[in-house]
């Protein structure tokens, strides 16, 4: 079966829609949140002043680990887990099993993201990449995602369909492969209530931190997403997926070659060369499946590309898929010695992230949101839909100047400090290097503005959709949408 219609009911069951709207709207507060604190970490970087507004608490080595737990794991996290809660009862054709358990996933990552927000500030960390939350906290992630697992999985053990939907396979695989790399990242010897550290040690630390932080990379930031992209491309479009046989080889080679790829965050590093040269091959086998996946949501438009002239949240979920394959072509490309030589610390590495992070994942993370919002409320559409236009060109115009500055801005720094004179000194100071990249990281000042104005954007046309919600119900909009997209 190659269509999310032929996995829904005629007879739509009476679904959990209130965890949805919760994380639909924690999605939207947190994506302004995250992104006010990177935009103000960007002005850092031109300003040094505004290091000094409330320091220690606001100083950019404490605020840029909160915006990169706010972004990752408030916004993508809230937005993977709406679209799942969402995405499972529909094609399970059931409600959501796990009783209490489901409130608890929601309120127990609220308190989650707001424990982040108290202790990163104060200065209590791990300092592990991704991984930077205390013991304490790590334990209650630990009971949520255990939580967030049974409910999951709870629903498709009793869903009223044969099969199981390609969508579900990779929120599945991002559930299981993310709480085993959780558990094991964050195994670590308590000092206090605010201070523990890692019972690896070493080589053996950094091994591990990245087998961690790559595949938090390749199955929160990707698989999670590739769920979405499963579902809300064909249903945005009214078409079928492309071709669920490639979905499936897409799945399978994706997870069996990802899990291999952190260690070409070690090159040239005290790590055996045998594991950073394998890290290296398996990151460029990556290109294949990846691409295979971005072709395979591109070409489920084929015979509706006229939408999106008219759809502008088709918009946002096609473009997303365009920064993909650009990041995934990219990233191989990066873990390539020679190039890495290069790229490695340089601001490059900052814009390879942000056009996975901006272009990929608020980008999908947008377009599902829009998609949802109406669903959940009872409306035909939002609010204004000429917002939704003005949102996607903020969002892309300023995913562009970030991710373009950082190239540049990379590059110019690795030349710079690989430049030798004839006797062997350096060319250029690093302090050089810093005067060099003020052009780039003002614009990249200017492209994070214009993201997170597009958020504003986003909160107030979600605001005025919701407040305005009619009488339709939610269900009964299900019901249209499915018979619209039999139709087409």
């Amino acid at each position: 079966m190659s269509n999310t219609r032929s996995y829904e009911s005629e007879v739509t069951p009476q679904y959990n829609y209130l965890v949805v709207k919760q994380f639909v709207i924690a999605t939207i507060l947190w994506g302004v949140v995250g992104m006010a604190v990177g935009v103000l970490l960007a002005a850092q970087l031109i300003w040094p002043v505004l290091n000094d507004i409330w320091q220690p608490y606001t100083h950019f080595g404490r605020l840029r680990p909160l915006h990169t737990n706010a972004v990752i794991f408030a916004f993508g996290g809230c937005a993977l887990f709406a679209s799942s809660y969402f995405v499972v009862q529909r094609t399970c054709r059931a409600p959501l099993f796990g009783g209490f358990l489901i409130p608890f996933t929601f309120w127990g990552w609220q308190t989650v993201i707001l424990a982040a927000a108290i202790t990163l500030p104060l200065g209590y960390t791990s300092a592990k990449e991704y991984a930077e939350l205390e013991w304490p906290i790590d334990i209650l992630i630990t009971l949520v995602w255990v939580s967030y697992a049974l409910v999951f999985f709870g629903t498709i053990v009793k869903r009223k369909t044969s099969h199981i939907y390609v969508a579900n396979w990779f929120f599945g695989a991002f559930i299981v492969t993310v709480a085993v790399l959780h558990v094991v990242n964050s195994a670590a010897v308590p000092v206090h209530l605010f201070k523990s550290y890692s019972f690896y040690s070493g080589a053996a630390d950094a091994m591990v931190q990245w087998w961690y932080g790559h595949n938090a990379v390749g199955f929160f930031l990707t698989a999670g997403f590739l769920g979405i992209m499963y579902y809300f491309v064909p249903k945005q479009a009214g078409r079928p997926v492309y071709s669920y046989q490639l979905s499936i080889v897409h799945f399978w080679a994706l997870i069996s070659i990802y899990i291999w790829a952190g260690p070409h965050h070690l090159h040239y590093s005290a790590l055996p060369d045998w594991a950073q040269s394998l890290g290296m091959v398996m990151s460029l086998l990556l290109l294949a499946p990846s691409w295979g996946g971005m072709i395979n949501g591109i070409m489920t438009l084929s015979g509706a590309w006229d939408k999106l002239r008219t759809d502008p949240t088709l918009r946002f979920l096609v473009v997303s898929l365009s920064f993909y394959g650009m990041s995934t072509f990219e990233g191989p490309m990066m873990s390539i010695k020679t190039v890495n030589a290069l790229s490695h610390d340089t601001d490059w590495t900052i814009g390879h992230v942000h056009s996975g992070a901006l272009g990929w994942v608020a980008m999908i993370s947008i377009g599902a949101s829009y998609h949802l919002i109406p669903v959940l409320y009872g409306k035909t559409k939002m609010w204004s839909e000429q917002l939704i236009y003005t949102h996607f060109w903020l969002a892309t115009i300023g995913t562009v100047l970030y991710i373009a500055s950082m190239w540049v801005n990379g590059i110019l720094q690795g030349l710079m400090w690989r430049a030798f004179n004839a006797d062997g000194t350096l060319t250029y100071s690093f302090v050089e290097s810093v005067e060099a990249s003020y052009p780039g990281h003002f614009v990249r000042f200017l492209g994070g503005a214009f993201f997170l104005t597009g958020m504003l954007v986003m909160a107030y046309n979600a605001y005025r959709t919701i407040s305005e919600a009619g009488d339709e119900k939610p269900q009964a909009k299900a019901l249209q949408q499915d018979g619209d997209l039999a139709e087409a």
